[in-house]
């Protein structure tokens, strides 16, 4: 697998929820995590933003998915970008606030930096997460 393919396969684990353990196999050990908004500003692992996609997937947007609508690898930065949306209903328990049965449909793009062994050594996600809040009814 080269590093795109390896960043891709990634992307997809966590976005389909499999949490740490669907992931870590992509994943340099301390990988780092930056997400410049409100909730994700005390992550600072890729390990624990995939635990939070897969408790936030399977708790109260459970149901949820995605699309990705675009892909693209530098390798002069060995840089996977990801664009995507994000689908999901407040249907079920968990969250700030009781089940809203309210619906966001989130643009986001995750970037992959890879390490020279071809693992992810560090993501950063580009979110407007009050959009997403403020439609879920959770803002």
């Amino acid at each position: 697998m080269n590093h795109f393919q390896t960043a891709e396969a990634f992307f997809h684990a966590c976005e389909s929820l499999k949490g740490w353990a669907g992931c870590k196999e992509f994943t340099e050990d301390g990988a780092s995590f930056v997400g410049q908004c409100k909730p994700l500003t005390d992550i600072t692992t890729v390990e624990g933003y995939c635990e939070w996609m897969a408790g936030l997937g399977l708790g109260p947007l459970a149901g949820c998915s995605y699309t990705l609508n675009s892909a693209a690898y530098d390798e002069n930065t060995n840089t996977a970008l990801f664009f995507g949306t994000f689908h999901g209903t407040h249907t079920s328990e968990g969250g700030p606030v009781e089940a809203t049965n309210m619906t966001t449909t989130s643009h986001y793009v995750y970037a992959v930096e890879m390490s020279s062994s071809g693992k992810v050594a560090s993501m950063t996600k580009i979110w407007n997460a009050p959009w997403a809040l403020a439609e879920l009814g959770w803002a």
